[in-house]
């Protein structure tokens, strides 16, 4: 599967609950633990540009200056190590992504401005909010390298999505697995939907469709 729009469109078709049971049953880890959207209603699809943070060094550095090279589509994944005492995205970041078409911002560490990410319906994913700028205290240590983000490795251009339960990643060459298998996850979720509304019990009706199994991992 190489078509942008075409992955885009099934991506979209799909929870995060879906994929994350494909991803299991594949043996991929690629649930980002701990991240949360700012505003629930949101959902964020799209491929990685990555951005690796470290502490400021005797050298100095910047947060960096590197939006305004992103196409639309992009989902910003953000390294911060998880810290939660400095912010490495704000509200001029938000404005001019959701100008630009970014898809949106997922972040292992905090946000700020917040206010300005709700307003625009801009997704941001993060660990959680807090003020203090990130200027003076952390720097770009890379562009587009991996990045470890909610325990989860992301390489530029993996696919992430994000709904109101959280991100996940998916690596780029196995995306055409994973949608076809979150996919018949999906469809056996209706059916079994549709049986107990025909009056047949939970219990029978995820026997009858393997339920319990549907996310177990694969032999070989």
């Amino acid at each position: 599967m190489t078509d942008h729009a075409q992955i885009t469109e099934d991506l979209s078709a799909l929870d995060t609950s879906h994929l994350s049971d494909a991803l299991d049953k594949l043996g991929l880890a690629g649930q980002c633990a701990g991240l949360l959207p700012l505003d629930r209603t949101v959902r964020l699809v799209g491929r990685a540009f990555t951005v690796r943070y470290v502490p400021v060094g005797d050298d100095g550095g910047t947060v960096g200056d590197y939006i305004d090279d992103l196409d639309p589509g992009t989902v910003v994944v953000l390294d911060n190590a998880g810290r939660l005492d400095t912010t490495v995205w704000g509200d001029l970041l938000t404005a001019t992504a959701s100008h630009r078409g970014v898809s949106g911002t997922v972040i292992d560490g905090v946000c700020r401005d917040s206010d300005c990410a709700v307003e625009l319906n801009y997704p941001v994913f993060s660990r959680s909010r807090w003020m203090r700028t990130g200027k003076d205290r952390v720097r770009v240590d890379g562009y587009n390298v991996p990045v470890s983000v909610g325990g989860v490795r992301v390489e530029q251009g993996d696919w992430l999505v994000g709904d109101a339960d959280g991100v996940v990643s998916i690596p780029l060459g196995r995306v055409g697995e994973v949608i076809d298998l979150a996919s018949g996850i999906r469809d056996t979720e209706d059916v079994i939907r549709r049986a107990v509304r025909s009056g047949q019990s939970l219990t029978d009706a995820r026997r009858a469709h393997g339920y319990h199994t549907l996310q177990t991992r694969r032999k070989g």
